[in-house]
């Protein structure tokens, strides 16, 4: 599986674009970074670490659920030039404090950013899967720095990536990180997160084009987390047990069971097992409809459909003390109600329409296929709007552009737009 391959060295850039032109177009940003790096650290970079952004297709806010998701790489890229300290300490750089053993020294292209120095440490995070000693390796010398590191595995990275992204205070999922790490040039890539962390490619259809648009709407997860992000993290979670309670399955007090888990269960998928994908599709259309019983009666669409921390909680059926310990302790939230029903429906109707869309495009071609995937994206959009509410006004009115401009369907991800070429 492309998730157990090793993480990739190369020499020369053709090897890394896989095309000349593309190659030529980035070689003076190599070089000119290379020179910058030598300018101010008196040597050249040992090595150029690259980090490929990402689009994703289709599946919002579905992987920390652990379903799985449908993301591409794209051209544009993050470049980080890297070198262990020498021995040696040049003219060019003076010994300081920041530039004594142990310490990393982070500078940016950019002005708006301040040089860095921090000392890598060893802290908790939210979740424990990964050895401290694997996150943050505090023997990193000129040793550990040459091609050893290629037995690490891409799979590796990743969870590596995401264990340090939750040790900065945003619970995420792995689809960023996965996306970037993994992906292939010219496919998609199906990304799942259970039982554990596999991806293979998705080839698109002949003819379609996905244009990227920027709205230009800063998102800050770090700052605005404990009203956004991971508080519909606290709302997938907290109403993925109480819809296993209400369908009789079981979970474990003390158990914070994922909305993956809970089909699975409810299927009979035993562990060590996985259910296919065509179980698995129709445990999600079974799952659409159970999730109306976390919608509160005689409620219209308008109305308010969340629930106060105290009717979570009751309906929980935990005790207080063991709800806060289990949904509320380990990332900070801050809410009056909690939207659970609509936050289960996208999620489950989203993992869904992840699953459709990768078989459209590996079962049809055409037309017929872009008008399928144009559809599932136009819902994808109108369920992160309206049930997870991770839209904005601008994107809303980005999509609509587009598709008011011949795109087959639009959603956010920045935003991206189907078209035929």
């Amino acid at each position: 599986m492309a998730a157990e391959r090793p993480i990739p060295i190369y020499t020369n850039l053709n090897d890394l674009y896989q095309n000349l032109g593309t190659s030529l177009s980035h070689a003076v940003r190599w070089n000119s970074l290379a020179k910058e790096f030598k300018r101010r650290f008196g040597r050249e970079p040992a090595y150029i670490a690259r980090a490929p952004g990402r689009v994703n297709l289709i599946g919002e806010h579905i992987d920390y659920a652990l379903f799985g998701v449908l993301p591409a790489a794209i051209e544009r890229d993050i470049l980080i030039a890297c070198a262990p300290r020498s021995p040696d300490v040049t003219s060019a750089i003076k010994r300081t404090e920041e530039h004594t053993p142990g310490n990393v020294v982070a500078e940016n292209l950019h002005n708006k950013y301040t040089r860095q120095s921090f000392a890598p440490a060893r802290r908790p995070s939210v979740s424990q899967e990964i050895a401290e000693e694997q996150v943050h390796n505090d023997k990193l010398d000129d040793q550990h720095n040459r091609a050893s590191t290629t037995s690490m595995t891409k799979g590796d990275l990743v969870r590596m990536s995401m264990e340090n992204e939750k040790r900065v205070g945003v619970n995420t999922g792995g689809m960023d990180q996965a996306a970037s790490v993994i992906s292939d040039a010219s496919s998609a890539l199906y990304i799942s997160f259970y039982p554990i962390l596999e991806a293979s490619p998705v080839p698109l259809p002949s003819g379609s084009v996905f244009v990227c648009a920027n709205s230009l709407v800063v998102s800050d997860k770090a700052v605005t987390a404990k009203r956004n992000y991971n508080l519909r993290v606290v709302e997938t979670f907290a109403g993925a047990r109480i819809l296993a309670k209400s369908l009789g399955v079981l979970v474990g007090e003390k158990e914070r069971v994922s909305p993956r888990e809970v089909v699975g269960r409810l299927l009979g998928e035993k562990k060590g097992q996985e259910l296919s994908l065509d179980e698995l599709q129709e445990g999600l259309k079974r799952m659409s409809r159970e999730v109306e019983v976390l919608r509160p009666k005689g409620v219209p669409n308008d109305g308010q459909l969340g629930v106060t921390l105290q009717e979570m909680i009751t309906l929980s059926g935990l005790s207080q003390d063991v709800f806060h310990e289990v949904y509320m302790s380990w990332i900070e939230v801050e809410a009056t109600h909690f939207q659970l029903y609509k936050r289960a429906k996208h999620v489950y109707e989203e993992a869904l329409r992840v699953l459709q869309f990768r078989q459209t495009c590996i079962e049809t071609n055409g037309i017929n296929a872009l008008e399928s995937l144009g559809r599932l994206m136009n819902e994808s959009q109108t369920s992160c709007s309206e049930l997870y509410q991770c839209s904005c006004p601008e994107l809303n009115e980005l999509a609509q552009l587009a598709r008011d401009a011949g795109a087959y369907g639009s959603r956010l991800t920045g935003t991206s737009n189907l078209f035929r070429d």
